[in-house]
């Protein structure tokens, strides 16, 4: 498989930005409630808990950060850990997972049986509006299109994903926010800020022309500006959650158990 993310550089930009995270983390700071929220439903206590994600700090994580091991999300971090965890949690990272199929095969491997799996990241129509305004100014200024907004993954392909990676009673759902900027270079500073700034490998590297940027900035206010007159950027959050496999667990029925026939009631 093909890398599409510079690790590299997802690191550079995260490292770079992390003295200011805080003044730009309202993202993650809403979906940790989220994440915390689903986790109440869970009537279950945890021993052994691994928090993974950069962006973790007493703020943002209070709670589960005393009583967690921390991790970043990669194979190699987690091929070692076999059973280890009945809770792990992810926070971001796997919306830059170069191989996203392989490390939710790992992070199920870490799993203890009928340990859970929880994540929060960017999904499905996250900066859709950035990426229309993005692609139709640089078609406009330089005749083509350079790769700037990731290819995000949508809740279909992610539950499909779980399933293949051998999760059990996997469940994953979406929240869709829209967030109102001054103008879109405001929104670029919030991305960098997060330590977002574009990865890709298929990027491209050379001077990118200001007008490129400025006419974005023009479609962006002409066709996603609200009422209030700001622009409106839509960030889509998936959250997953799924269990490693145990014989305790709920089981669906075998084909053909049924005990009435979908004739007698469609009939």
């Amino acid at each position: 498989m093909q890398d599409l993310f510079d690790r590299g550089s997802v690191e550079k930009f995260q490292n770079r930005y992390a003295a200011t995270f805080h003044d730009h983390n309202f993202l993650f700071r809403w979906a940790i409630k989220e994440l915390n929220e689903r986790l109440s439903d869970i009537t279950r206590q945890f021993e052994n808990v691994l928090i993974c994600g950069r962006h973790i700090d007493e703020d943002t994580f209070g709670y589960w950060k005393k009583k967690a091991q921390l991790s970043i999300i990669t194979p190699d971090t987690l091929q070692h850990h076999a059973g280890k965890y009945d809770l792990i949690i992810c926070l971001g990272e796997l919306h830059f997972a170069n191989d996203l199929p392989g490390t939710l095969v790992q992070l199920r491997r870490a799993l203890k049986p009928d340990g859970v799996f929880m994540a929060a990241f960017a999904g499905g129509d996250t900066l859709s509006e950035l990426r229309v305004s993005l692609m139709e100014s640089e078609t406009e200024v330089s005749g083509g299109v350079s790769p700037r907004i990731y290819p995000f993954v949508d809740k279909q392909q992610m539950a499909g994903l779980m399933q293949r990676a051998g999760f059990a009673l996997p469940v994953v759902d979406s929240e869709k926010l829209a967030v109102s900027y001054r103008d879109l270079f405001h929104l670029f500073s919030d991305l960098r800020g997060m330590g977002e700034s574009n990865a890709l490998l298929s990027r491209r590297k050379f001077f990118t022309s200001s007008r490129v940027f400025f006419e974005a900035a023009r479609t962006y206010q002409n066709r996603f500006t609200g009422s209030d007159g700001r622009i409106h950027a839509s960030f889509e959050i998936l959250f997953a959650i799924g269990w490693a496999p145990h014989e305790s667990q709920q089981k669906p029925a075998k084909r053909g158990s049924g005990q009435v026939s979908l004739t007698e009631i469609l009939g």
